[in-house]
């Protein structure tokens, strides 16, 4: 198919029904979910996501083994106990300064993916991982509390660049029908670390006094897996077709993550992206912070990722059934509902012998809920607000809320439930409840709907129209006024432009 007829072809609207999907279409779709693919997204995913997960929840289980080990190190190099307020102090630090990493990591990324390429940098960043496992599991062992602390801060690191270099790796190597299917595979990854983290930590399995350092040390089994696997696998095609100017690379990275010989289509359209990027100015933090067409984009984005880790709990699921909107008001309405019924059980948890385990009930809804809702919904919410060129700046934004957030909470928390006992989660609880609100009243829904008119959605609250509405406006009214027919060839990078922009 040449480039007139792939223009031509784009034009031909879709005669399905709302949120149908055409026969031609179901089929491409079945077709796309090729081996190498499939194997790309799950082994990125175990490496990189599932890390980032299970370092969020596996400090849980082992907190009074690791502050008797830090009482226990102070107690030999100072010959006195350690003060209360200290040990909280330090054991905030160790659970918050993982987020401190990961902000480093997340500033690192953009860097490194340059030069090593998305494949490449997933592969450096298991080093992270390993070294971190390391000093934490032999942390108990060597008497040295700074280890663990020094650990948690690289394994945020490691967090930062894999939660910005897989989303690359899997956008640029998956096809357009199914991006979105894949791109969940991070945030479902995410929930089962969470999940993974909480269950190891059992008593009956590893989250006893004697073997909680091998709760860390299961971290280097994902990081060795990706490294066994992921060499066999191409490097995105896109960063061989746009910074390494390799189209025989790109073509056979295409073929392989495909599933076919044919991949002439992919390639100009691949190419017609480039075209459009090179005349593309990207804009700045500072200017997309002053801009006024989106500056209610930008203030939900920043609730929204930090209602996403205030809320006290990280994780992702269900999205394109039901709507991004329902799904966030509805999620953290039940974890407002669900937090409040914890508060209760712990509460009255030695009034009969079956409250405590209501309380696990209410864990699990918890998690069900953020699961089924919120968790991964702020990631795509950022990438449908804005175009193409302002969408590095609004991640960098949505990257840095996020982390400071996931530091505030790991940071405060120890000192909320020392002084509000159970009555902790009820701060979590308000939060949902003020996300749930906001959410309700401000944002509206994105599902199926293009970048224009979700601006459009937005302009009238942000009582300004971007710069590209009044451009196309004017284009339109010009063609109105012309009689000459536009130039066939020129349809493609229009087409391109329409798309990407």
């Amino acid at each position: 198919m040449d480039s007139r007829e792939l223009a031509l072809a784009s034009l031909i609207p879709d005669t399905s029904g709302p949120g149908e999907l055409s026969v031609g279409h179901q089929q491409r779709k079945t077709k796309n979910w090729s081996f190498s693919l499939v194997v790309a997204a799950l082994v990125g995913a175990f490496g990189s996501s599932f890390l980032y997960g299970y370092n969020l929840s596996v400090v849980n289980a082992p907190t009074p083994y690791i502050k008797a080990f830090y009482n226990e190190t102070w107690y030999r190099r100072h010959g006195h106990p350690i003060d209360p307020d200290t040990l909280t102090l330090l054991w905030s630090v160790t659970v918050s300064i993982f987020a401190i990493g990961g902000l480093v990591g997340t500033l690192m990324v953009k860097m490194i993916g340059k030069f090593l390429g998305r494949k490449s940098t997933l592969l450096v960043n298991n080093g992270f991982a390993i070294t971190a496992a390391l000093l934490m599991a032999c942390s108990l062992q060597a008497g040295t509390f700074e280890m663990l602390i020094v650990g948690r801060f690289i394994m945020g690191v490691d967090g930062g660049i894999a939660l910005s270099a897989l989303p690359m790796y899997l956008n640029e190597i998956s096809p357009k029908e199914i991006r979105g299917s894949l791109g969940q595979v991070t945030a479902i990854f995410i929930c089962i670390g969470v999940f993974s983290g909480q269950l190891l930590g059992l008593p009956e399995l590893l989250g006893k006094e004697s073997t909680w350092p091998y709760l860390f040390g299961v971290i280097i089994v994902p990081a060795l897996v990706q490294l066994a696997s992921l060499p066999f696998l191409p490097e995105s095609p896109r960063y061989l077709l746009f910074e390494k100017h390799d189209e025989a690379g790109a073509t056979k990275a295409f073929q392989t993550f495909l599933g076919k010989e044919d991949v002439s289509q992919e390639l100009e359209e691949a190419l017609a992206e480039s075209r459009v990027q090179r005349n593309l100015r990207l804009v700045s933090v500072l200017e997309l912070l002053r801009a006024p067409f989106v500056r209610w984009q930008v203030i939900t984005v920043i609730i929204t990722m930090a209602s996403y880790q205030l809320c006290g709990l990280n994780a992702g699921l269900v999205i394109e059934r039901l709507g991004r909107r329902p799904l966030l008001i509805g999620g953290f309405g039940l974890m407002a509902l669900f937090f409040g019924t914890l508060t209760v059980t712990l509460t009255l948890q030695d009034q009969a012998p079956w409250v405590p385990y209501l309380s696990i009930v209410c864990i699990l809804a918890i998690i069900a809920s953020f699961c089924s809702g919120p968790g991964g919904i702020p990631f795509i919410l950022t990438g449908e607000f804005f175009q193409q060129s302002e969408r590095p700046a609004a991640f960098i934004i949505a990257g840095t809320v996020n982390w400071l957030s996931n530091f505030v909470v790991g940071l405060l928390f120890p000192f909320i439930q020392k002084s509000l006992d159970s009555y902790c989660f009820l701060v979590f609880a308000t939060i949902c409840i003020a996300g749930a609100i906001y959410f309700y009243f401000v944002l509206p829904e994105t599902k199926n709907r293009t970048h224009a008119e979700i601006s459009q959605a937005f302009a009238k609250r942000n009582k300004a129209h971007p710069p590209e509405v009044k451009a196309d406006s004017a284009m339109a009214e010009e063609k109105a006024n012309s009689q000459t027919e536009p130039d066939p060839s020129s349809t493609l990078d229009s087409y391109g432009k329409n798309k990407i922009v």
